[in-house]
């Protein structure tokens, strides 16, 4: 579809739409950019507070992937207010506001519309210097390949609108996605990332292919070193998946070669479509121990869960 849109033609646009980049950079001066990016969708856990708060973690989220600081918010917000109580609708606003309040985040406006089903997200507004910006078109190989948080957000929320979610799971879904990626984005700049991009719908294996489409490079992860939510690939195995997972598997083809120990189960989980997930960042080698280190002091999961290096660029190798 970005075919159909004219390229803009700007020497202050430093990041745009060719390499599927998390958000929008254009440069004001020779120390000073804007990081822009926006994102919504319907609920993805019951309870309206948490709602809220993880649509703008998500949404915040694309800032901290560029290693931006994000700056102003604008709400996004659809609304049903003839079928449910607006006291729901105060209580996303709610949980939105605090994780902004969280992150730093000043709240500048927004605008609602009616709609069937309820929808919230944010437009947010970053700071970055052009020179420090991390993007998913600067790795390198040899890099390796760190994740910080756990996959599954997907076939967890699914087993959540089926019933059949663990109270445990439920919880620790929930806090996971309206976890900021505000540290593991301080560890990565610290560290001397390469490059780095958040894992959203596309699931890892869409977004390390675009990470590594955009480097020139090919990929290969190593699936038991990839953090796993309790419980997902018994959850997967019965075929409690997003509808967004098989389309991920199929977008990505034969550009994805899967050893054939690897079940059914955990291919599905690899293509998971997340929401709020993740970084996954590019690393120099002799630097994965200072990012670890990084990740740990602030609290953050670090697993080094593959590489990059030479090979067709954008494919990607799935060993056990």
């Amino acid at each position: 579809m970005l075919r159909l849109i004219p390229a803009p033609a700007s020497p202050n646009l430093l990041v745009g739409t060719t390499t599927a980049d998390d958000a929008g950079v254009y440069r004001l001066s020779e120390d000073l950019a804007l990081v822009q990016t926006v994102d919504f969708f319907a609920p993805v856990v019951d309870d309206p507070y948490w709602f809220g708060a993880i649509a703008a973690a998500n949404a915040l989220s694309d800032v901290y992937a560029m290693g931006g600081r994000p700056l102003t918010a604008l709400n996004i917000t659809a609304f049903p207010s003839s079928t449910l109580s607006l006291d729901v609708l105060a209580e996303i606003l709610r949980g939105g506001a605090e994780k902004m309040g969280e992150a730093g985040v000043i709240l500048v406006g927004g605008h609602t519309i009616e709609d069937p089903e309820p929808k919230y997200g944010l437009a947010v507004t970053g700071l970055i210097h052009p020179d420090r910006i991390i993007t998913n078109a600067g790795a390198r190989a040899g890099d390796r390949l760190v994740l910080t948080k756990p996959l599954g957000v997907g076939i967890a929320t699914t087993a959540i609108k089926r019933g059949m979610a663990s109270d445990a799971l439920i919880e620790q879904v929930t806090v996971q996605m309206a976890t900021l990626n505000r540290f593991a984005s301080e560890a990565m700049l610290e560290a001397g990332a390469h490059a780095a991009t958040d894992i959203t719908g596309f699931g890892l294996l869409g977004h390390l292919g675009e990470l590594a489409l955009a480097s020139g490079l090919a990929a290969t992860i190593w699936a038991g070193s990839v953090p796993l939510l309790p419980g997902i690939l018994e959850l997967a195995a019965q075929g409690i998946v997003p509808s967004g997972t098989p389309r991920n598997l199929e977008w990505l083809g034969a550009r994805v070669t899967m050893d054939p120990v690897i079940g059914e189960p955990l291919r599905l989980t690899l293509g998971d479509a997340q929401t709020s997930g993740g970084l996954l960042i590019a690393i120099d080698p002799t630097r994965e121990g200072a990012l670890l280190e990084a990740l740990r002091e602030r609290g953050v999961l670090g697993a080094v869960i593959g590489e990059l290096g030479a090979g067709t660029a954008g494919t990607i190798t799935v060993l056990p």
